[in-house]
């Protein structure tokens, strides 16, 4: 079921939504956004407290909306659901390859195919992003609240900037959600990673030694906001997830000085461009692994154009060691891409991305097990599944275990387990911002069989029988509790 105004017109319209259900709070004093922001988001966010709206940050001309999906009720406001679930099961059932039967059966299909025709992006002519335009010499980045999130950071980043892309050959769009350090008044560094489809738009343009036209939007609607996060596949428009999301179309708007479209109702827009070649060292930052990531050089993009709503909110996020506000989105497209996952692989009931292992180190996995070694099949599967490719430990565990009871897993994970037999170790692709692989890319890789185990596997033993109490007691022992006096 739709949230009550949902969906949102733009990121205002979702503060506002918030703010009715209790769930933003407004910090009305000057507050520094090198540093001060960032301990105040980190308790909040450790105490499970609300979205934060600072009205007057110390640096800038607009107030900071931040920690807005950093607990699992608030990612399903932003997304317009009681439960996150609820989405999973909307993709489940487009996912189906039945083919409808009967009258109820066409009204299905044709259920499914209004819903495919309102995910398009809708074009308009006039925008509120761009209501108020700064060109050449009158950009100014410094206009822009942005965050110093840790002591031994780099700079000044802007964190939830989406950026824009299009394949120099194709066209094909590419929307995605990467930090930005700003460098200077006109020039900030895109820490595009290398496993992400910007990276390739850039790598085809200097290959044909052209620019590539950039446009970020900075502050849109929430499932925009989203979708840029989402793990998709490179043949999967992004705005056409979020216009599912919605369950309407995002209005898009031409971009004022490059070819590209932005969403209408963004609250700040950056257009530009990167030189073919030209890399400036970017770094250190405090990510979400807890750790700072290095300098490297990444690739500069000069803005030529600075729009913005009238009175806009500049929308950022803090990284730091778990848990932080990017928990929300993790759980997110943990519940959303369950149905994908197992159409992908068949043999997956339910799966757990642990918070603490920030949602792509590990991944706890139950199946239904038919045959010896199947665990095995199914951990060499997920290493072959998109982005899933990057997680480095998995751990199997037979379906009747609930993967997000972390006690229960580490109970079958610690007892089921010989680990001289049940350990899978190979080596294959990891994160970009690992610092534990010994080679920058790739490393080593885990997955462990904690099912129980079949004779055909080599285990003669008999599987031992688990103890549970006797159904009768129990009925008896509920009935009799308030006698008890405990």
């Amino acid at each position: 079921m739709a949230a009550r105004g949902f969906p949102y017109t733009d990121l205002k319209d979702f503060l506002a939504a918030l703010e009715k259900a209790g769930e933003l709070r407004r910090v009305s004093v000057p507050v520094d956004p090198t540093l001060e922001i960032s301990e105040i988001v980190t308790r909040t966010v450790r105490a499970d407290g609300p979205a934060l709206l600072f009205e007057r940050p110390t640096r800038g001309e607009m107030p900071v909306a931040i920690n807005l999906f950093g607990t699992e009720k608030r990612m399903a406001m932003a997304l317009g659901v009681e439960n996150l679930d609820e989405i999973g099961a909307r993709i489940g059932e487009m996912l189906k390859p039945e083919l409808p039967q009967g009258f109820s059966g066409m009204m299905g299909g044709l259920g499914k195919v209004m819903q495919l025709k309102s995910m398009p992006p809708k074009k308009v002519k006039t925008a509120p992003c761009q209501q108020v335009v700064y060109r050449g010499d009158d950009v100014d980045l410094n206009r822009l609240p942005g965050l110093k999130v840790w002591p031994g950071d780099g700079g000044i980043f802007h964190n939830f900037g989406l950026t824009h892309t299009k394949h120099p050959e194709s066209g094909k769009r590419n929307l995605g959600l990467y930090r930005l350090q700003q460098h200077s008044a006109n020039t900030i560094g895109l820490h595009w990673q290398i496993h992400k489809n910007s990276t390739a738009h850039h790598a085809v343009a200097e290959r044909l030694g052209q620019r590539l036209p950039i446009a970020i939007a900075i502050g849109a609607d929430p499932a925009v906001a989203y979708a840029a996060s989402a793990p998709l596949p490179a043949d999967i428009d992004e705005y056409l997830f979020a216009g599912f999301l919605r369950g309407e179309r995002v209005e898009m708007v031409d971009c004022l000085t490059v070819p590209l479209q932005v969403p209408a109702h963004a609250q700040i827009v950056l257009e530009g461009y990167i030189e073919p070649g030209e890399r400036l060292p970017e770094g250190p930052f405090g990510d979400h692994t807890g750790f700072y990531t290095p300098v490297e050089p990444f690739p500069v993009m000069h803005i030529e154009c600075m729009t913005m709503q009238r009175d806009p909110v500049y929308h950022s996020i803090v990284t730091s060691q778990p848990p932080q506000e990017d928990h929300g989105l993790g759980k997110a497209t943990e519940r959303i891409f369950a149905p994908l996952l197992r159409f992908l692989i068949p043999d997956i009931v339910d799966y757990d991305l642990p918070a603490a292992g920030v949602f792509h180190n590990c991944a706890i996995v139950s199946i239904r097990k038919r045959y010896p070694k199947h665990a095995q099949k199914v951990m060499n599967a997920i290493w072959g599944a998109h982005m899933m490719s990057l997680t480095k430990l998995i751990v199997i565990v037979d379906e009747d275990c609930d993967v997000h009871d972390y006690n229960e897993v580490a109970f079958r994970a610690f007892g089921n387990v010989d680990y001289a037999r049940d350990l899978l170790l190979t080596e294959g692709p990891v994160d970009h911002l690992d610092h534990a692989s010994y080679q920058q890319f790739w490393g080593g890789k885990a997955g462990v069989d904690a099912t129980r185990k079949l004779p055909e596997e080599g285990y003669h033993r008999g599987w031992p029988e688990e103890m549970t109490m006797a159904p009768e007691v129990v009925s008896l022992v509920d009935k009799r509790w308030q006698e008890y006096g405990l």
